[in-house]
């Protein structure tokens, strides 16, 4: 079982790596947005930087890097004969946690990317698609109400560890599924620090703004990852 653990928390971070923002934002304008908006390469920073149609497609392809590990850990857990569901589940939670950590500092993009709210959320559907899918109308309510993405990602990320928690609890789900949603939950609020200094300042700009160049680009996106 061991090795089926390894293995899917190591594919799940290369798969994780792929930065489809910064692919994305190279595509569709020829920039590293890194050096725009908020220096992430996640669907918000998309947007701002590249419209709505190319962030509906990263946060799509996102969700799927976060899927893929998922089930790719249960034939890894299956493969090295693990016997039952709850079992293969930690094999399925590492390679999703594995696709998380890949997403927030990718092995293929300088260790420099993004929040990781569209890929935990793809692991998390692809381990209980029914209480995932179910905040879904709570987060595009948070969203439709204040107009500002960061807001949905800090309440939403620890309320579905909340519910993956109470599932285990209550025996209807594996232990594994919390294992995975609490430290992810902690990691993507702890990568939205600056978000919360701004919002406390009243300074976060609202879905489509604050997408301009940023005055510490350097051509290479460090500063911007670092800080945003």
């Amino acid at each position: 079982m061991w090795w089926s653990l390894a293995a899917s928390a190591v594919i799940g971070y290369l798969v994780g790596s792929v930065q489809f923002g910064l692919i994305i934002g190279r595509l569709t304008r020829g920039i590293d947005i890194r050096e725009y908006g908020s220096g992430a390469t996640g669907a918000t920073n998309v947007i701002r930087t590249s419209g709505a149609k190319a962030g509906v497609l990263v946060i799509l392809l996102d969700i799927a890097k976060g899927i893929a590990p998922v089930y790719i850990g249960f034939a890894l857990a299956r493969a090295a004969g693990v016997d039952t569901h709850d079992d293969r589940a930690w094999a399925a939670a590492a390679g999703g946690l594995g696709a998380v950590v890949g997403h927030v500092w990718p092995l293929y993009a300088g260790f420099r990317g993004g929040r990781a709210v569209a890929t935990g959320f793809g692991a998390a559907l692809a381990m209980n698609p029914v209480a995932a899918a179910a905040l879904i109308p709570v987060a595009a309510l948070v969203v439709g109400t204040v107009r500002i993405m960061s807001v949905m990602s800090i309440t939403m990320s620890p309320l579905l560890a909340l519910v993956f928690v109470a599932l285990a609890i209550a025996g209807v789900s594996p232990w594994a599924y919390a294992a995975y949603a609490v430290p992810t939950a902690a990691l993507i609020v702890w990568k939205h620090r600056g978000n919360i200094q701004r919002l406390r300042a009243g300074t976060e700009p609202k879905i489509g703004k604050g997408g301009e160049r940023r005055a510490d680009a350097t051509g290479t996106g460090n500063a911007a990852a670092s800080t945003r």
